[in-house]
């Protein structure tokens, strides 16, 4: 008989899981974003951590304002759209010519949006006081330079790469700033949304050079001990995002290539990964199950944190989510559990 594991702390399943150790539960997380809630912060972490707390997630992601490192540039947001079940637009930027890169200059992390995402920050580690990891949501360089200038590209194209990259050590600056206060104010590690990374995007010469240089930059000034790397996006750049210095690993799976099996042995790092999204918006309840069985049986339970690809779209179903947790456990009981 299998030897029964000491029920562990979130934080102790969690390193567990990074190190590849038994656990005594597979870990699981959800995450979504909070429209228009995100932008104050009080409300923003009393609706994190209730979220945190109704669906017992083993590591907490931040639910930032997904337009927030562009805002303290000078990029002007439009939200009016929410309400209707739409997106947040860019509607302003300082960023038109290929002149303008050179006018970037970093920002400040003690003002602005930077700060207020900041207090977003304390407040939630005030409730959740070291019971769940909290991983922090940061944005690569490139990410934060295409939504200030979706011509970006364009630029580089017409021959005004150094230029691009101008702005782009700006943006680096600042965005290694917040992550080195983040850590040093409590987070555990940082959640790295990088959008631009995939070949459905672009070439992979093109990131080389301006993606990769900065996102391993702004990894290295984090000293957290679960950071994530999140490839956005179908077709991901894996052989070049599988070497990145994180613990875990986080992309569209069954949306985009690799498989399940294929990360966790290709980055040799914990994989946050397992369900797809839409199935959980579309309440596809055979889906689920059979993804969370697929999953557990590909990794055997270790070195595993169940989640989704990317987040769930708001307004959340409830039962839906409430059964995501119930299935991983019954799979798991029936898998794993009885062997």
């Amino acid at each position: 008989m299998k030897k029964k594991i000491t029920v562990m702390t979130k934080m102790e399943r969690i390193a567990a899981a990074i190190r590849g150790d038994d656990v005594d539960t597979v870990p699981y997380s959800l995450w979504s974003h909070l429209p228009l809630i995100d932008l104050d912060p009080v409300k923003n972490a009393e609706q994190t951590y209730g979220f945190c707390k109704t669906y017992d997630v083993d590591i907490l992601k931040t639910m930032n304002n997904g337009m927030y490192s562009v805002e303290d540039f000078g990029a002007v947001a439009d939200y009016s759209e929410i309400a209707g079940g739409g997106a947040a637009k860019i509607v302003s930027t300082p960023v038109h010519r290929p002149k303008d890169w050179l006018d970037l200059e970093p920002v400040s992390v003690n003002a602005g949006a930077l700060a207020r995402e900041q207090e977003y920050l304390r407040l939630l580690l005030d409730k959740t006081r070291g019971t769940v990891p909290v991983i922090f949501t940061v944005f690569s360089p490139l990410t934060t330079a295409y939504k200030l200038c979706p011509d970006l590209m364009r630029h580089v194209a017409e021959g005004f790469g150094e230029e691009v990259k101008a702005g782009l050590r700006a943006i680096t600056e600042s965005t290694c700033a917040l992550v080195q206060r983040v850590i040093e104010m409590g987070a555990d590690g940082i959640f790295f949304a990088t959008q631009l990374s995939s070949y459905a995007a672009g070439e992979e010469d093109f990131y080389r050079e301006y993606g990769m240089p900065y996102d391993l930059a702004v990894l290295s000034a984090s000293s957290g001990w679960c950071n994530v790397l999140h490839a956005h996006g179908k077709d991901i750049m894996f052989p070049l995002l599988r070497k990145y210095p994180v613990q875990i690993f986080n992309w569209h799976a069954w949306e985009s290539l690799p498989e399940i099996g294929e990360a966790q042995a290709l980055t040799g790092k914990c994989i946050m990964a397992g369900l797809e999204r839409m199935d959980i918006t579309g309440g596809r309840k055979n889906e689920i199950e059979y993804r969370i069985y697929k999953t557990l049986r590909q990794t055997g339970g270790r070195k595993i944190i169940l989640s989704p690809g990317c987040v769930i779209r708001y307004p959340l179903n409830e039962e839906i989510l409430a059964f995501v947790r119930k299935a991983k456990n019954e799979i798991e009981e029936k898998l794993l559990k009885a062997r």
